[in-house]
């Protein structure tokens, strides 16, 4: 584990996208190729954005989705889909993407989707902390035991809450109560994890994440026995940690 703290959010994102973009470019140089799994929040924005002015050779990159709400439109403007779409797809020069489906046939989507991921490693993950120390959907207590890429869960009220205070949602009431998340397991086979958590209201989450052994009831201290796992905070994210 690698903490790695920033003057704010900004600085983070390009910290935090730089080391990214090594990352696939060094793959791309090696394999020809890179596959990358991406999470989404308003957290992720300014690390997003800079990343899609790196000059990664996006052709060569294949994407995964994270998570995603069960019956939410990919239209809708709190739908990951969308989000992805907007904010990452169609600004790159990407062809492969697999999106996580919350519509239709929802275990036929997550059957197809977890093939795909597991056909060949992932090089690189972006996986964010939520305000309950979630890492993708993984509310706590999050399933460490579980080996399915991708599963349904339970969204508990204050990942749910989250969601309205970031905006995407204008009362707790609008927000889904299922979705569909990579698991815990999945995540960690990502050869490198580089998780962006800027601001004060993730400062809980991330001292209790450091301090913390190993549990389900704090998803994100998964993270610290992960091999190469670097995380970025700035000044509010951290200030609840002894450094």
């Amino acid at each position: 584990m690698e903490v790695k703290v920033l003057k704010n959010k900004e600085e983070l994102g390009k910290a935090a996208a730089e080391k990214a973009a090594e990352i696939l470019k060094e793959r791309i140089a090696k394999n020809g190729k890179a596959r990358l799994v991406l999470s989404t929040g308003a957290s992720q924005f300014e690390t997003l954005k800079e990343l899609v002015a790196s000059n990664v050779d996006w052709s060569k990159v294949e994407m995964f989705h994270l998570d995603e709400y069960i019956d939410l439109p990919a239209d809708h403007p709190a739908s990951f889909r969308n989000y992805l779409k907007s904010r990452f797809v169609e600004r790159v020069n990407i062809e492969k993407v697999h999106y996580v489906d919350g519509q239709g046939d929802i275990q036929n989507n997550i059957k197809l989707l977890s093939e795909e991921i597991k056909k060949e490693p992932i090089d690189i993950g972006l996986i964010g902390i939520g305000e309950n120390a979630h890492i993708a959907f993984n509310d706590p207590p999050a399933d460490f035991d579980t080996e399915e890429p991708y599963i349904i869960v339970n969204l508990d009220e204050q990942c749910r809450q989250q969601q309205v205070n970031e905006g995407w949602f204008p009362s707790i009431e609008d927000v889904p109560k299922k979705a569909i998340t990579m698991s815990v397991h999945q995540i960690l086979q990502c050869d490198v994890i580089i998780s962006s958590v800027p601001g004060s209201r993730k400062a809980n989450a991330i001292k209790s994440t450091i301090d913390y052994e190993e549990t389900e009831r704090i998803p994100a201290t998964k993270l610290k026995g992960h091999s190469d796992w670097t995380l970025f905070l700035d000044s509010g994210s951290s200030s609840l940690l002894d450094m």
